[in-house]
Parts: C-alpha cells; sequence; structure tokens
C-alpha cells in the first residue's frame, strides 16, 4: 500500500493534436507526437495532423520572428472585412490558397454587414472612419454590380 501512494498516478493524453485556442497556436510537441504515433496514410492530401503541424510551424516562426499584427481599431476592421469582400467578389486571390474564386453570395453579405455597421455606428464615428467606410461601401457595391452582371 506504500510504495502505491509514493507512485501517484500518471495522465496520459491520447488526444492527436492540442491546439491553444486563445493564441491561435498550435503545440508542436502535441503534434509531432501525434506523427510519432500514427502511422502515415498513404494519400495524395496532407492528412489533418501534417496541416496542423504546418500551421503550428508556420504560427511558430512568425513569433519568432517578431512578426506583429496591427492594433485592432475600426479601420483596420472595415479594411478586414472589404479585403474578405473582395476575395469572394475574385477580385484579388485568396491568401490561403492564391486561387481567385468567386461566392457572391458571401461577398453580397459581407457589404450587408458593413451597411449594417454603419447604420449602427451613425453619429458615433468621426469623421476620416465615416469616410473611410462610406468610400468602402460605395466601391463594393460598384464591384459587386459589376460582378453580378458578368
Amino acid at each position: 500500500m506504500e510504495e502505491q501512494e509514493k507512485k501517484g498516478f500518471v495522465v496520459r493524453d491520447r488526444r492527436k493534436i492540442v491546439l491553444d485556442e486563445v493564441e491561435g497556436r498550435g503545440n508542436v510537441e502535441a503534434a509531432a507526437a501525434a506523427e510519432r504515433q500514427e502511422p502515415k496514410e498513404p494519400t495524395g492530401e496532407p492528412s489533418v495532423q501534417e496541416k496542423a503541424k504546418a500551421d503550428a510551424d508556420q504560427a511558430a516562426r512568425k513569433a519568432r520572428s517578431g512578426a506583429t499584427y496591427p492594433q485592432v481599431t475600426f479601420s483596420t476592421f472595415v479594411f478586414s472585412l472589404s479585403s474578405s469582400a473582395l476575395v469572394h467578389l475574385g477580385e484579388v486571390p485568396d491568401p490561403s490558397t492564391q486561387k481567385v474564386e468567386k461566392d457572391l453570395p458571401l461577398a453580397k453579405q459581407i457589404i450587408d454587414t458593413l451597411a449594417m455597421l454603419q447604420e449602427k455606428t451613425k453619429g458615433n464615428l468621426d469623421k476620416d472612419e465615416e469616410q473611410l467606410l462610406q468610400t468602402v461601401l460605395y466601391d463594393l457595391r460598384l464591384r459587386f454590380v459589376k460582378q453580378s452582371h458578368s
């Protein structure tokens, strides 16, 4: 009995990959351990583990290189949404796949979201923020109409 009390207990994490959702980075050690435990499947596409490990490696490289993200402001939020709309309008390639693809219903949803944001923030934005939102909406609506009729 005394010997069992000294040993305590052992916890084994049997999950394949552990993701740190707060920082958006994967746990590289857990991904590597999962790869050692799982035999590779001979498919033409990378496995979920390989994709997660690649994402984790990329996040780790960015962290080591001191890459910083822009401060979140109203303007950066509007630019982020407008960039997504441009991707879905087929105006710019998708950053993750480098392919140009159109998804007009999704582009319309983002444009409608920006319009709702404009309505809900009326009277609460400074002059530059109002002008930015108005200009971005005008440009995206114009592009949407052109894409819809082509």
